[in-house]
């Protein structure tokens, strides 16, 4: 007998929820042959400023742990990839039309990514950090604090090692970030959300909504409750758009294109992507006689 396919309907990720949007509109996943796979959200303005929202107070709390700590989540974050690294490998494959073995490669290297990026948090202080000589009785030192809410965009391919390559050097200093993914590929990223929402990561510090980008950047860019934003799409009327909405705000835009293959190699590793979303403070203290 046969039966009725039930296709699944990816929802957003937002403060630790996952929710559909509030205008109630969604999109059909399509694979490279036009055959719909799922459906998937198709977030609004209002979905956007949810997701800031839930960010805010979630920063507070993420920054306050400690390194350590942070590095310990990240790392559970690897684990439960790896847990489930087959299924996430089967939407990558499925999604974009790749070979199995493509797209087992590219999880491994999202896994390799995260554990990476999960050693930097107690040693990105003091390496860009510094004691500074100053010619009066003080000790003068600059340490790197994060920014706050990050907006994150990545490009469509790869779809999962280029999210993964872009948010962990952002969250790993204690910001917290809304992640607007792949137009064309969203579910590998979906899916991901689905695996950090059964990590240790606290609801709220990384918020996923799929949608489409011509319709949320304009909301991004003139959002001011929004500190930083990451740019990986490589698209140069994105990245227009999202400076032009900076110089207004003051917003802190970092472009992070590059090549599909190059998201695989050292380049997408690159530690000083850290200082993109962080702020130097210097802190003066004088010396006890």
């Amino acid at each position: 007998m046969n039966r009725l396919d039930v296709r699944k309907t990816y929802k957003l990720y937002i403060g630790g929820n996952f929710v559909r949007s509030e205008s109630g509109r969604s999109l059909p996943a399509l694979a490279p042959d036009g055959t719909q796979l799922d459906n998937y959200p198709n977030a609004s303005r209002k979905d956007f400023r949810d997701a800031v929202s839930a960010a805010r107070p979630a920063f507070d709390g993420w920054a306050k742990k400690t390194a350590y700590l942070r590095g310990q989540i990240l790392y559970r974050a690897a684990e439960m990839l790896q847990n489930r690294s087959a299924e996430l490998a089967n939407e990558i494959a499925r999604s974009t039309g790749v070979k199995m073995a493509r797209a087992n490669a590219e999880v491994a290297a999202s896994i390799d990514r995260l554990v990476y990026y999960a050693g930097w948090t107690d040693k990105y202080s003091q390496i860009f950090g510094s004691v500074n000589p100053v010619a009066t009785a003080h000790f003068n030192f600059t340490t790197p604090e994060p920014a706050g809410v990050v907006v994150v965009l990545t490009p469509d391919d790869p779809s999962l090692v280029a999210l993964v390559s872009l948010i962990a050097p952002v969250i790993l200093s204690g910001n917290s970030v809304v992640v607007v993914p792949s137009e064309k590929f969203p579910l590998p990223a979906l899916t991901f959300a689905e695996i950090l929402a059964t990590s240790d990561l606290p609801g709220g510090v990384v918020n996923v909504i799929t949608g489409q980008r011509a319709e949320l950047v304009p909301h991004i860019a003139s959002h001011m409750d929004v500190n930083a934003v990451v740019d990986g799409t490589g698209i140069p009327e994105t990245g227009a758009a999202l400076q032009a909405g900076a110089a207004i705000n003051l917003k802190r835009y970092s472009s992070r294109a590059l090549a599909p293959a190059a998201w695989f190699t050292a380049p997408a590793e690159d530690p000083y992507w850290i200082l993109d979303t962080v702020e130097f403070k210097t802190a003066w203290h004088p010396i006890g006689v």
